[in-house]
């Protein structure tokens, strides 16, 4: 067994963000939002809250510490999905390379 210190790049190597990138600190799913970015959804963002990966964020805040989930299958009267705000530890990380850096490798 050897010791190997825990260096930020050892760190860094073990975590789904270390593709090179890092997604933005807030980002939305909904068309209508300020911070829906079509081009950065359509790489795929995986995000991970409370330990455990979860797949039906609708919203993320990184530096706010929250994401906001679908209340099932409710929605209100224009048509949009109710949801819940979540507080706790967020990490987000992109589940695909750009197109430039897919182009080079």
């Amino acid at each position: 067994m050897t010791d190997t210190p825990n260096t930020p790049e050892t760190e860094a190597a073990a975590t789904p963000a270390a593709t090179g990138d890092t997604p933005p600190d807030r980002l939305s799913i909904n068309q209508r939002s300020p911070f829906f970015k079509q081009e950065l959804l359509e790489r795929g963002i995986g995000i991970r809250f409370k330990d455990a990966v979860r797949h039906d964020v609708e919203e993320y805040c990184i530096s706010e510490g929250w994401i906001r989930v679908a209340l099932g299958k409710k929605v209100d009267r224009m048509g949009n999905p109710l949801t819940l705000k979540l507080v706790g530890p967020v990490e987000a990380w992109f589940e695909r390379p750009a197109a430039s850096d897919a182009d080079e490798g």
